[in-house]
């Protein structure tokens, strides 16, 4: 082993310790970002970057399943990703349908796809619902797993599921107009049930949130990390709960 993967487990071992388990999130977003730039680094094609994010997807949520983060939203793959070309798409659809599935035979974490699943291949689809059916019974963590994903689209989809909801009811939009607040929203969202991410993390140094849970990060943390996706170390974890468990929220004040 060389020496430097020595010290960075030495390193990574002493943070570890040092982290106040009391003040640790309990539901952490992650933007996955850099795997077709750790890619074009290493001449490699836009699929072998893919492959290695997806990778290090598991590797991760081993490592939010060791810190016992109870909630952990993946944002791998957004609506304006769908228009990406059929040779890149394809694969990548793959990949990551794949990648989806080896974190489910971990048996740790319930599956919740959230996005436009009626976007996606018809395949795709029936294999996110059919992990999320066979992950139902899980209880230690609940992965949402953000494919075909757009945040102006989810708030649009809550607002069409409240309204056909209360005109089911028969109420009228007077009515509801009087009584409507944010909760009544909340609860159509995808994560309904669910707490707001606490932390979310962005890797690959880009610093904007492309969409991702618009409506329930609006108190989040965030923690933008220069490495690429693939490139992500325990390290770099660590040292993003570190800064969480350091902050003092706010909520907005």
């Amino acid at each position: 082993m060389a020496l430097r993967d020595l010290l960075y487990g030495a390193y990574g071992r002493r943070l570890e310790r040092s982290l106040d388990q009391t003040a640790l999130p309990r539901h952490v977003g992650i933007i996955v970002d850099g795997n077709r730039r750790w890619a074009k680094a290493f001449g490699a094609s836009t699929a072998h970057g893919h492959r290695a994010g997806a990778d290090k997807l598991l590797e991760v949520m081993g490592w939010c399943a060791d810190e016992g983060i109870e909630v952990v939203t993946l944002y791998l793959l957004s609506t304006d990703n769908l228009a990406r070309p059929a040779a890149e798409l394809a694969p990548l659809i793959d990949i990551v349908e794949d990648a989806v599935a080896r974190v489910a035979a971990t048996q740790h974490w319930r599956v919740h796809p959230v996005g436009a699943l009626d976007l996606l291949p018809g395949a795709t689809a029936g294999r996110l619902r059919e992990l999320a059916e066979r992950t139902a019974g899980v209880s230690t963590g609940v992965v949402n797993v953000a494919i075909g994903y757009g945040g102006r689209r989810e708030i649009a989809d809550a607002v069409r599921s409240l309204l056909r909801e209360h005109a089911a009811k028969g109420t009228t939009l007077e009515e509801l107009a009087e009584v409507l607040d944010v909760e009544h929203i909340a609860a159509h969202l995808y994560t309904k049930g669910q707490p707001d991410p606490d932390l979310v993390i962005r890797t690959s140094g880009e610093q904007r949130l492309s969409g991702f849970l618009l409506w329930q990060t609006a108190h989040s943390e965030f923690y933008f990390c220069e490495v690429l996706w693939p490139d992500f170390r325990k390290v770099d974890f660590l040292r993003a709960l570190r800064a969480y468990a350091a902050r003092e929220r706010r909520f907005g004040t």
